[in-house]
């Protein structure tokens, strides 16, 4: 008898009048929202403009949706054009079925797109949503909850998710709930990114590989303990195979990176270092100027007269 367990939702879908809503389409939403708006603090933070990180992402998100769904279906060719299945539920995304490793790829394409529109430096922009899309992933997991899919192997412990659909070929049951280990492990990841990005000032994507690096690092062992339909490769799940080999590739970045461009980014956003008037550092900046002013209204103040006014002005800006 199972005493403790997480319980499944009866269906993923709640319907506010006409309208439903599923629960794995408002996860993702809500995922997206919360990367957008973390994203633009610490892009303000590292003297872009507010509202830069949105209009980049009108590029980056929907791009990324596409290949997260094209690897899904790619890598799952035979969950809709096997015999028996029906090659139209491959359009069916909010039945679930994003694969990460698409989403990242294509959506750094939509990224750079808009990046580049904007004549701003791709590494520095994931460098500042690095973080928020780890959050994003943490979660979108839950909507896989939802849909009662992605589970691990048959367990009884008391964080056992309850399985009562039988849809797809389930079987009922109490499993490992792979879906809120990753959701844990990504927070885990964004805190990480947050904390090394603050200690060690990373620059020029290394704090997107750092997240890179520590994602792959959990989705290799918690992969490794689902049960649903996947391609092996040597006895192992494709998935684990992909997020080993991106893991080597994102730690080799960080030390090439490193090597090559030690430090960080003084501009991320020329636009706005302009309407700062900034040419260098903007802390140095900043500093000198209130320095320079300091010392000219000393020395106005001892000649009994105010700072010297240049020709043509009126005292305003």
């Amino acid at each position: 008898m199972d005493l403790a367990y997480i319980p499944s939702p009866s269906h993923g879908v709640l319907y506010l009048g006409p309208v439903p809503l599923r629960g794995y389409a408002f996860c993702i939403i809500i995922g997206v929202f919360v990367a957008v708006w973390y994203g633009n603090r610490r892009w303000v933070a590292r003297g872009g403009r507010s509202g830069t990180v949105a209009d980049i992402a009108v590029w980056a998100v929907p791009f990324g949706l596409v290949g997260g769904r094209l690897y899904h279906v790619i890598t799952d060719y035979q969950l809709y054009f096997g015999e028996g299945r029906d090659w139209v539920d491959a359009f069916k995304i909010w039945e679930g079925g994003l694969g990460i490793w698409g989403a990242i790829a294509l959506g750094a394409v939509g990224a750079w797109i808009g990046c580049r529109r904007r004549g701003i430096p791709l590494p520095a922009y994931a460098d500042a949503l690095a973080p928020g899309i780890a959050l994003a992933q943490a979660i979108g997991r839950w909507g896989n909850w939802f849909n009662q899919e992605l589970y691990g192997r048959a367990t009884d412990l008391p964080w056992a998710v309850k399985i009562t659909s039988v849809d797809g070929g389930r079987v009922p049951g109490t499993y490992h709930p792979t879906f809120l280990y990753e959701s844990l492990w990504c927070v885990g990841v964004a805190l990480l990114v947050i904390w090394a990005d603050r200690r060690f000032k990373l620059g020029h994507g290394r704090a997107f590989a750092l997240y890179v690096a520590s994602y792959c690092a959990g989705r290799a062992w918690i992969e490794y303990m689902r049960v649903d339909e996947a391609h092996h490769i040597l006895g192992l799940r494709l998935n684990v195979w992909t997020a080993l080999i991106v893991l080597v590739l994102a730690i080799a970045y960080i030390v090439v990176s490193a090597r090559l461009r030690p430090g960080r980014e003084e501009i991320v956003e020329p636009a706005a270092a302009e309407d700062d008037g900034i040419t260098g550092s903007g802390d140095q900046d900043a500093d000198s100027a209130g320095t320079e002013s300091a010392d000219t209204a000393a020395a106005g103040a001892g000649s009994g007269k105010g700072p010297r006014k240049s020709p043509g002005k009126t005292g305003k800006d």
